[in-house]
């Protein structure tokens, strides 16, 4: 067995049904299920057509390196999207089954286990699979925390020492779950230190087209290094799906844009991981790229949940607007003395309502802290009307508990 096995943490879902096992909801109320960043708008019509239209290509083992026709539509929605120069389709661009398995198949390709001390950098809180692709590999996560104040995660305090081992950096943004965006700066400055140590840069940018403002989307990495000059994206990858921005997470449909030394190095590996994405998918995939109405469509629906109901929920939590994404962050109130557990449990027991604790999507980092504890993720996924609902029975909650620690005083 790989003996890398036995340190994976628990999965974040799996942790959290065993959390709720047992707990009973009020009769008569329907769950709402407020946890996992599963878009529940509809897929739109024209992706589900394709599905049934394009059976023939059953009859054929896919590409490994993805269609040449999916490529050209993933290379011109990148160009377009970040607004670069260029983007080669047959070098720079692999269509993926998901980000998901390209997160961790691409960590395999770069991490080294062999150095002395393989490290990849996770921000914290973050996606689990950062973490255990790492751990895998048999490299050690260092995680670098979200500091609710700045805004931003603490890159600045990584230490030189550190830096010299770092083989991979994961930067996601749209951050899940903070929502925080990384800035111009940041990526300038993270470019330096991957020229100066020769580290690999992952930009998850699997929430780049759930933002608020039209013509005000967030700044992605590639974006920022054709601006500076480094059109050959030394070092650098970014990670896209298909999943939020066009309502499809069944799907499985993504791509890996960039570097393309380090696409030809995923692609040797894939020739052998069997992840080569179905005819059918691809199709359907093509028309998804090709196709903005549906996402600005989509984008609108995001934000008129933000805007009507964070007005609410702020009457009794310190809640804002994410940057982007489709997640509040938020910390739980004062009485529950930062468990989140139990006041994710309480929630659920009171009203129905599942939200995922911070704590189980974040670990306590090199400066003891879990910036994860004392905060709840809530997934605004759902339809306008069902996170209406959710939102209503969670601030009688709120409000509910607040009157007995009053009384208690």
């Amino acid at each position: 067995m790989n003996p890398y096995l036995t340190e994976l943490n628990e999965f974040t879902f799996t942790r959290l049904a065993r959390l709720l096992q047992g707990a009973t909801p009020p009769a008569g109320l329907k769950p709402i299920n407020l946890s996992i960043g599963e878009p529940k708008h509809p897929t739109p019509p024209f992706i589900r057509d394709a599905i049934g239209q394009n059976t023939d290509t059953l009859a054929q083992y896919p590409p490994t390196k993805g269609s040449v026709a999916l490529r050209q539509s993933i290379a011109k929605w990148v160009k377009n999207r970040f607004s670069l120069p260029a983007l080669d389709a047959e070098t720079q661009v692999l269509p993926v089954v998901g980000t998901k398995e390209a997160l961790y198949s691409f960590t395999q390709t770069v991490v080294d286990p062999r150095a002395a001390r393989p490290l990849v950098l996770v921000p914290n809180p973050f996606y689990m699979v950062y973490e255990a692709a790492a751990t895998l590999c048999g490299a050690t996560p260092y995680y670098v925390n979200f500091n609710a104040q700045s805004g931003e995660h603490a890159w600045d305090d990584i230490p030189d020492a550190v830096w010299r081992d770092v083989q991979l950096v994961f930067v996601c943004s749209p951050d899940n779950p903070t929502g925080a965006i990384t800035t111009r700066a940041r990526w300038q400055w993270l470019f330096e230190k991957s020229d100066r140590y020769g580290f690999v840069l992952v930009a998850d940018e699997c929430y780049s087209e759930i933002y608020f403002e039209e013509g005000n989307a967030p700044v992605g990495g590639l974006q920022v290094a054709a601006e500076l000059g480094r059109t050959d994206f030394k070092r650098l990858v970014a990670m896209g799906s298909l999943s939020k921005r066009s309502n499809s997470p069944g799907l499985r449909s993504g791509f890996v844009a960039g570097d393309a030394e380090l696409i030809t190095k995923f692609l040797h590996l894939r020739s052998f991981n069997g992840s080569a994405m179905s005819g059918i998918v691809a199709a359907a995939s093509i028309l998804a790229w090709n196709d903005e109405a549906h996402v600005v469509a989509n984008r609108a629906e995001y934000a008129r949940k933000f805007r009507e109901l964070s007005p609410l929920l702020a009457k009794h939590l310190p809640v804002t607007m994410p940057e982007a994404a489709f997640y509040w962050w938020l910390p739980i109130p004062a009485q529950f003395n930062g468990d989140d557990e139990a006041f994710t449990r309480d929630l659920f027991e009171a009203t129905g309502v599942t939200v995922t604790p911070g704590s189980y999507l974040s670990r306590v980092a090199a400066n003891g802290v879990n910036p994860g504890c004392g905060y709840i993720r809530i997934a605004l996924v759902s339809e306008f009307d069902e996170c209406h609902e959710a939102v209503t029975r969670m601030c009688q909650f709120l409000s509910h508990s607040a009157a007995r620690v009053s009384v208690a005083a």
